[in-house]
């Protein structure tokens, strides 16, 4: 995955965006719960890329998602993919 400058899509410098191929990814790691405060903050940063770019957006986390937030998040059609943590 190729990592790109979130600045080009007036979001915060802090704010990890990866991509591959024609889809772009934002990435949440960490290990507290995504709660609907949260998805309604990467909805609206999903929605801030796709007026730039006409490519797919999903959320990469290592964290879990609230069961309300999931739901929210796909039905404003934003797949969450969840990845496994490394442990020590």
């Amino acid at each position: 995955m190729k990592l790109i400058d979130p600045t080009i899509f007036n979001l915060n410098k802090r704010t990890v965006i990866e991509q591959k191929r024609n889809s772009l990814y934002i990435v949440v790691n960490r290990k507290s719960r995504i709660i609907m405060k949260d998805g309604k903050r990467l909805l609206e940063q999903a929605k801030q890329i796709k007026k730039t770019s006409k490519m797919s957006v999903s959320i990469v986390t290592t964290a879990p998602v609230c069961s309300k937030t999931s739901k929210y998040l796909k039905a404003n059609a934003v797949e969450i993919i969840q990845q496994k943590r490394n442990q020590k």
